[in-house]
C-alpha cells in the first residue's frame, strides 16, 4: 500500500518548514513569501502526488436559522428595546440574531447590505428607514430575502413595514404641557434631516398642537447640526445634544417654562444642564422626554415621558418576517405579497416628577 504523502514530506522535498507548506497549500499566505518558494512547494506537492485531505462535514447539518437586524446605533435605549422585542420573538421560533450597527454611516450601511448576498439570512429587519440612496438595493435584496422595516407613517416603501405615527407622540407631549399652562417652550432635537424623517415628524406633531392653541411662535426649536450624525455615535452623543443645546438656549433666553427632549437620552442632558445652571426641575422649568426607557424610571431621574410600547413593535417586525418565511415555503404562492402592517399602539403619557404647572399658570390657579 502506497504511503500517504504528508506536508512533512513536501517540506523535506522543498527545503522549507512545515508551517510554510501548510500556509502555501491552504492559500493562506501573502506577499511575504517569495514567488520561487511558492512554486517550489507547489511543484514538490505535485511530484510527490500530494492529495489534499477532504474537509469533514457532519451529515444532516441544518442551515443556521438566522435573522439580520440593521440598527442606526446602539447607544440609544430605544433601539435596544426594539432589539429585545425582536430577539424575544426570534428565540421562540428558534432563530439567532446578527446585529449590524451602521452608526448612521452610509459606508457601513452599504458594506453590511452587500454582505447579505453571502450571509444569506432567512430574514432582515431594519429598525428605522434605510438611507434613501440604498432603497433600490434593499428592494433587490427583498426579492430574495424577506425584509421588514420599522418606519414612519406616510413613507412610501416597496417592502413590508411596521408603521409608526411619530407625529402622534409629539402631539401627546404638547397637549400635556399646554394643559399645565406652558406657553413659552423649547424643543431640543438631534439633526432634523431627510434621512431621519421620524425625528421631524415628532417635532411637527408637537408644533401642530401649539399652532392650534395659537402659540406656534412661542416654541423654540433647537436641533443639532447635521455633522453630528456623520460622526461615529458615542455612548453619550444624544445626552450631549441635550446638554449642549440647553446651555445655548439658556444663553439666548430665560423665559421658557418647559423644555422637551425628542427622546429620553436628550432629556437627561437637558436636566443636567439645568442642574448645572441651578435651575430647579420642575419648580422653575419642566422637562419631558419620550420612549419611557429604563433610565427614565429610575428614582433620581423620575422623568415624565411617553410610553409607546417599543418592545412590542420589535416583536411585530419579527412576526412579519416569520409570516414571510412561511409564505416563501408555500407551494401555492408564485410571488409573495408586499404588505404594510399598520400596527399602532396608543401612546400613553407617563407623568412623573419632572413636569408641573408653569409658574404663571400656578398664580392664576391660586
Amino acid at each position: 500500500m502506497k504511503k500517504k504523502v504528508t506536508s512533512t514530506d513536501i517540506a523535506h522535498a522543498a527545503g522549507v518548514s512545515q508551517s510554510t507548506v501548510s500556509m502555501i497549500l491552504n492559500k493562506k499566505y501573502d506577499v511575504s513569501f517569495a514567488k520561487e518558494t511558492v512554486e517550489k512547494v507547489e511543484n514538490a506537492a505535485k511530484e510527490l502526488g500530494y492529495v489534499p485531505p477532504k474537509r469533514k462535514t457532519r451529515k444532516g447539518t441544518k442551515r443556521e436559522k438566522l435573522l439580520v437586524v440593521f440598527c442606526p446605533n446602539l447607544t440609544n435605549p430605544y433601539y435596544v428595546m426594539l432589539l429585545q422585542g425582536i430577539e424575544a420573538h426570534a428565540k421562540e421560533k428558534g432563530f439567532g440574531l446578527f446585529v449590524c450597527n451602521t452608526q448612521r454611516d452610509l459606508r457601513m450601511e452599504e458594506r453590511y447590505l452587500k454582505m447579505m448576498w453571502q450571509l444569506r439570512p432567512l430574514g432582515i429587519i431594519y429598525t428605522c428607514n434605510p438611507s434613501h440612496c440604498f432603497m433600490d438595493l434593499v428592494g433587490e435584496i427583498a426579492e430574495q430575502i424577506p425584509v421588514a422595516i420599522v418606519n414612519n407613517q406616510n413613507e412610501k416603501m416597496n417592502v413590508d413595514a411596521v408603521e409608526l405615527d411619530n407625529s402622534k407622540l409629539g402631539r401627546v407631549m404638547a397637549k400635556h404641557l399646554l394643559e399645565l399652562g406652558h406657553r413659552k417652550v423649547a424643543y431640543i432635537a438631534p439633526p432634523l434631516t431627510a434621512r431621519q424623517k421620524q425625528r421631524s415628524k415628532r417635532v411637527e406633531g408637537f408644533l401642530k398642537e401649539y399652532e392650534k392653541a395659537g402659540l406656534r411662535d412661542q416654541v423654540i426649536i433647537k436641533a443639532a447640526k447635521e455633522e453630528i450624525d456623520l460622526d461615529v455615535a458615542h455612548i453619550d452623543s444624544e445626552y450631549k445634544i441635550g446638554y449642549e443645546l440647553t446651555k445655548e438656549l439658556l444663553n439666548e433666553t430665560t423665559d421658557v417654562t418647559a423644555i422637551v427632549g425628542l427622546n429620553d437620552m436628550i432629556a437627561f442632558g437637558v436636566m443636567d444642564a439645568l442642574h448645572e445652571a441651578k435651575i430647579k426641575v420642575p419648580a422653575d422649568v419642566s422637562v419631558m422626554g419620550c420612549d419611557n426607557t429604563l433610565f427614565a424610571r429610575m428614582h433620581n431621574m423620575n422623568l415624565t415621558t411617553i410610553e409607546h410600547f417599543v418592545t412590542f413593535k420589535g416583536r411585530d417586525a419579527c412576526d412579519i418576517i416569520m409570516k414571510k418565511i412561511a409564505s416563501h415555503h408555500s407551494a401555492n404562492l408564485e410571488t409573495a405579497p408586499i404588505s404594510t402592517y399598520h400596527v399602532e399602539y396608543e401612546p400613553q403619557l407617563i407623568v412623573r416628577g419632572t413636569t408641573t404647572y408653569a409658574k404663571n399658570a400656578r398664580k392664576k390657579k391660586n
